[in-house]
């Protein structure tokens, strides 16, 4: 846990100019890092691993360059804290986003398929490639055998595995790498209003395969959002099921690893796969 003193010392320390601002610390579901508001218009990111400090470094690399061809905002980093008074990690101070993290994206799937487009049409040129079996890489790397076990108690292991194969072994991706963000689900987006106003944590920032932008369909949509999603992104029948089986395998480890750790991404997990299961 990091504590408020802490944060608080850090940046008096290495940031003075905003020494003496309000530190508080912000809910969030999120498991790499721990924010802090600081005064009203900046955030603090404390990384709890290596996960969180690299997406720092993703979104410090890559974000600037991306954010203007974007139609919803991102994280915008304005310093950089160096680990100090006993905490080990880089750290960084971010502009503050408002709003809120959507319960369910039905309402949000036409300013989703924007962002995704939008992301999807920026040359990729130079970017990060995906690696086998990551996210925007090939599914035919990736195995969820472990987490199916796993979950012998509550769904039939024949079935998932049945389910989860068909859409694994369709047609890949043939076309050139393009921009991806790679966890789109409610927790990473912010909402005001019933729109779309930022978007969040681009630790899986990578180019490759875009049917892994289209994991939030099962994740948190239903039938009818999911379908309206489908025709503005464009996507062909083997992207969509490809698209499906990213859902289903992120929903098959959500739920494997997090129901006894996170209620949250316990429930997103389980929801994906009975959302899969349902159009079986």
């Amino acid at each position: 846990m990091v504590a408020v003193d802490l944060v608080r010392a850090l940046v008096a320390t290495q940031f003075p100019q905003w020494a003496g601002w309000p530190v508080s610390r912000f809910a969030s579901s999120g498991t790499d890092n721990t924010i802090f508001r600081l005064g009203q218009d900046l955030g603090v990111r404390m990384p709890l691993g290596e996960n969180g400090v690299g997406q720092l470094e993703l979104e410090r690399r890559w974000l600037p360059a991306l954010a203007a061809h974007l139609p919803a905002a991102v994280p915008d980093q304005v310093a950089v804290g160096a680990p100090g008074l006993g905490y080990p990690h880089p750290w960084a101070v971010y502009r503050w986003l408002d709003g809120a993290n959507p319960d369910r994206l039905d309402d949000l799937a036409a300013d989703l398929a924007d962002f995704v487009l939008a992301l999807r049409d920026i040359d990729a040129g130079g970017g990060p490639v995906a690696r086998y079996g990551g996210r925007g890489g090939s599914l035919r790397g990736r195995d969820v055998s472990e987490w199916i076990a796993q979950l012998a108690d509550d769904y039939d292991p024949a079935l998932l595995t049945a389910v989860w194969q068909g859409d694994r072994d369709v047609e890949e991706w043939g076309g050139p790498p393009v921009w991806v963000h790679g966890d789109l689900h409610p927790a990473n987006l912010l909402a005001r209003g019933g729109r779309l106003t930022a978007v969040l944590d681009w630790s899986c920032l990578t180019t490759g395969d875009p049917a892994i932008d289209l994991m939030p369909a099962w994740l948190a949509m239903g039938p009818d959002a999911r379908g309206t999603f489908r025709e503005l992104v464009g996507a062909d029948a083997a992207t969509w099921r490809r698209g499906r089986a990213w859902a289903f395998s992120v929903g098959l480890g959500a739920f494997a690893y997090y129901r006894q750790r996170n209620a949250y991404f316990g429930a997103l997990g389980k929801y994906a796969i009975d959302q899969v299961l349902a159009e079986r």
